[in-house]
C-alpha cells in the first residue's frame, strides 16, 4: 500500500537543517548517489554496504521512516551513507549547494507516489523545476534513473527531463528491459514477483 502525505501542505513547506556533511560522510570526496523518495531506505542501505567507495544520500518525506533508517545505518556503522527528511520540491537547490560541487554521479527517483487524480498531479515529485536544478548540479558523467510500475507516471518524468534541452536518453531505445542497478527495492521486486511491467530509464547530459 503506498501511504500518500500531501507535499504541498503547510508541513511540507517548512525550511529543514541541512546536516555539516564533514561529520556525516567520512570522505566527501567520494561520488554521491541521491535517492529522491527513499521510502524505507533498504535499498540504499544494500547500495552504501555494496559500494563503500561511493556516499549516498536518500531523501524522504516522511519523517518516521528516515528516523528508523538512519537508526539502521547507524547500526552498520556506515559512514558513507545518510537520510533527510523534507520536500525535496521545497529545498533540493540548497541541499545540492551544501553537497561537495560536482560530485553528484546518479539521481535516482523509483516508484514515486502516482496521484493519479487529475487535481492532484501537480503533487508528483518530478516537476521542471526539480529537472532545471538537477540539470545545474549533476556531474557531466553523471545518470538519473527514473522507474515505476505505472506507465504514465514513467512517460511523464521521462517527458519531464526531455523537455529539457540539459538532457537526453543515454541509450536510443529509451525504456530498459532491465534493471541496470546492483540492488532492486522492494517495490520493484514486489512488482515483478507479480509479473507485472516495470518501466525504466536512464538519462544523462546533452553534451553537445
Amino acid at each position: 500500500m503506498r501511504q500518500h502525505v500531501n507535499p504541498l501542505s503547510n508541513k511540507y513547506q517548512q525550511s529543514i537543517s541541512i546536516p555539516h556533511w564533514s561529520q556525516i560522510y567520512s570522505n566527501l570526496s567520494q561520488p554521491f548517489h541521491l535517492d529522491l523518495g527513499c521510502a524505507r531506505g533498504r535499498f540504499l542501505l544494500q547500495m552504501a554496504q555494496k559500494n563503500p567507495h561511493k556516499n549516498y544520500l536518500g531523501i524522504e518525506i516522511r519523517e518516521a521512516l528516515v528516523t528508523e533508517a538512519n537508526q539502521i545505518k547507524d547500526e552498520y556503522n556506515l559512514t558513507n551513507l545518510y537520510y533527510l527528511s523534507g520536500n525535496i520540491n521545497y529545498f533540493l537547490r540548497e541541499l545540492l549547494t551544501s553537497l561537495p560541487l560536482n560530485m553528484i554521479e546518479l539521481v535516482t527517483i523509483q516508484f514515486p507516489d502516482p496521484w493519479f487524480k487529475k487535481k492532484h498531479q501537480k503533487r508528483r515529485v518530478v516537476q521542471s523545476e526539480i529537472v532545471e536544478i538537477l540539470a545545474q548540479f549533476l556531474s557531466k558523467k553523471g545518470q538519473i534513473f527514473l522507474q515505476s510500475d505505472i506507465q504514465e507516471v514513467a512517460e511523464e518524468m521521462c517527458e519531464k527531463f526531455l523537455e529539457n534541452s540539459h538532457f537526453k536518453p543515454l541509450t536510443p531505445e529509451i525504456w530498459l528491459t532491465e534493471n541496470p542497478l546492483e540492488v532492486m527495492t522492494e517495490r520493484e521486486i514486489a512488482t515483478l514477483n507479480k509479473g507485472e511491467k516495470v518501466y525504466r530509464t536512464i538519462l544523462i547530459l546533452n553534451q553537445s
